[in-house]
Parts: structure tokens; sequence; C-alpha cells
């Protein structure tokens, strides 16, 4: 075991056994030795690769679509654009260069980044200087006002809880110890009533044998983002990995050098993600009176707003060599065989805001 390993151990030798999203917690965020204390996970040399690292057309696109959602708010001045987990601040970089076709928009926006590794905030800080970012642990501390808000593969990161239908009812999925106290093993808490507060009707009847994924951390932040739109006004575009509707199944998975590992190894060091329940999260908006659209394909949302058009263009101009890595990147971002249907993109607005671009 590694160090964060041995403190989580030192705790359930302590306390019992803990949660996913205990383990998760402390695996992503601990003060010290916490994945994303740890620098920079991103790009060929980190464990995985994000849509903006990919081709810069989908920033582009970003920018284009935020200039479109502050439009339809009715150019509000000063509005407050906001990322939530901004990686090397190269989505928000390529979303700012292609909104200069609209420098009043430049003029009126105010930066906020919602970043908790210092390495990451260093990395977005040179990247964006020209916008003069502020930076926040979340997104409570933005203050007040209209808002247009952004976050590419945020929620995924976010804690989840576990629970399976057991033949004795609904049981907790817990990490405990083995017998030998130096590794980690799945376990099941004693079934309790308490589980079926937290599941919809459809989970409730699911059949033995069922794991169901629960984050009250990723269906708490959709509330306060879906509050702050409905309220400030504002509109919010979330895409990520994840299923449309009541999705079952354990979807728990740990990512070291873009490839799949054990999530009980190498706490601190692997990246842990889940499967988005965006109808919770929608839920979760509606429920505080926001209006949400979608979840739709990563790919449909960007055909609609013009991913083939640009990158047509780009390539009209390209080196045959740089032609042939703008369509890979396309490609990757688009097709249903990678990135096109397992990500999905949705929508929050304001009341009456209307389905915004890529929703319609």
């Amino acid at each position: 075991m590694n160090a964060l390993g041995r403190a989580i151990a030192a705790r359930i030798r302590a306390a019992g056994p803990v949660s996913v999203a205990d383990f998760m917690a402390e695996a992503l965020t601990h003060p010290r030795l916490g994945y994303y204390r740890r620098g920079d996970p991103l790009g060929a040399k980190g464990d995985f690769i994000t849509a903006p690292e990919i081709s810069q057309i989908f920033g582009e696109l970003i920018g284009l679509w935020l200039i479109d959602g502050w439009q339809r708010l009715g150019q509000p001045t000063p509005v407050y654009l906001v990322e939530l987990g901004p990686g090397r601040g190269t989505l928000m970089a390529d979303a700012l260069r292609a909104a200069k076709l609209r420098p009043e928009f430049l003029a009126a926006i105010r930066l906020h980044l919602i970043e908790s590794s210092p390495g990451l905030r260093e990395r977005q800080g040179t990247a964006l200087a020209a916008a003069a970012p502020q930076w926040h642990e979340g997104l409570e501390t933005v203050p007040a006002g209209p808002i247009l808000l952004i976050a590419n593969e945020f929620f995924d990161a976010l804690p989840i809880r576990q629970f399976e239908r057991t033949g004795e009812g609904w049981c907790e999925r817990m990490i405990g110890l083995d017998d030998s106290g130096e590794r980690f093993r799945w376990m099941l808490a004693p079934p309790t009533p308490a589980v079926e507060a937290l599941l919809c009707e459809e989970e409730k009847s699911a059949p033995v044998g069922t794991v169901v994924e629960v984050s009250p951390a990723a269906r708490g932040l959709a509330a306060v983002v879906g509050a702050r739109v409905a309220a400030a006004p504002g509109v919010a575009l979330i895409i990520d990995y994840g299923h449309d509707g009541e999705g079952h199944g354990n979807t728990l998975q740990a990512i070291s050098q873009h490839a799949r590992t054990d999530p009980l190894d190498n706490a601190g060091e692997v990246d842990l993600t889940a499967h988005v329940h965006f109808g919770a999260l929608a839920r979760a908006a509606a429920t505080v009176g926001a209006e949400t659209y979608g979840p739709v394909p990563q790919g449909d949302f960007l055909k609609a707003i013009g991913i083939e058009i640009r990158a047509n263009r780009l390539c009209a101009n390209a080196a045959p060599a740089q032609a042939e890595a703008i369509r890979s990147g396309v490609k990757r971002l688009i097709d249903a065989e990678e990135m096109g249907t397992l990500f999905r993109a949705m929508a929050i607005t304001s009341p009456g805001f209307g389905p915004p671009a890529g929703f319609a």
C-alpha cells in the first residue's frame, strides 16, 4: 500500500468500512496525497485526454455557443463566465479565441474558474492570463449575477455511493480490508430501508443483484447550478459520459496511463470516475426552478452547432497531414464508436430561455 492507502486503511481499522463516496473523496481530493493534488494528469504523458485536447474545434464551438447564450440572455454586462474543472485551460482558451468575433462579449465577461489543484491553477493562469481569471473552490463563492457555465468532464469525478439489491433488501457496497489487512476488498453493509429514500421508483423495484449508483455530490451541485441560472438569469452546459435515464450497474473505473486498472489499488495515484446519471441531475435542477434540455449524444450536439462545417473550412486551407489530423480529431469526438454516443450534453437554463443551440 502507498501512503494514502495506509491512511485509508487506518481509518477503516478505527471506524469500520468506508463508502465508495468516502474512498473516492480521499483518493481524489486528499489535501496532500489526493490525485488532483499531484499535478497535471492530462495529455499523452498523463492518464487521460479530454475533448479540448483532441481538437481545438471543440472549444471554439463552445465559445460560439456561449456567445449565443449571452445574446439570448439580453447581453448582460457584466456576465460571470464560469468553468468547472478547467483542466489546463485549453477549452476556455479556444472558446475565448473564437469569441473574438464578438468583442462586446469579451468585454462583458468576468472569468471565474472552479479548480482545487494548485498545479492546474498555475497552468490555467498561464493559458488564460489575458482574461484575468479568478479561482474558487466551489460555485458558492462566485458573485451573484448573470451566469454562463461550462462543465466538461467534471461531474464524472464527483463521489458516488453504490447500493446492491439482495434477497434481504438494499445494502450499501462498502470498502474494507482483507484478512491480511494489507489490501482493500469489497463488502456489503447490512440492509437498511433508509437506502430506498435515495432511489427513484424504478430503481426500488430492480431485481436482486442490481447495483445502483447515486451521487449526492452531483445532485447537490446540479441543484446549485439550477438555482443560479434560475435566479441570475443564466445558462449552463454539462458534457460528460453517462446515461440518459435510470442506468443500473457498477460503472466505477480507475484509469492510469490511458488504461483501466483496479479502482482499489494505488489510491491517489489513479483517476477514479463513474458514469454520470443525467436524469438525476435534471431532476435536481428542475426542483429548484431551472429548466433542462437533453441529454443528447455529444456527436449530435456538436454536429448541430457546426463541427463538420468548421472542420471542412479548416481542412480546405490545411496541409494534407494537418487536414488528416483535423478529420481524425473530429471523428473521435462525434463517431458513435468513439466519444459520439458515450458522451452526452445537457443544458440547464433560466425559465423561459427555450432550447439552447444544439438542443432544438
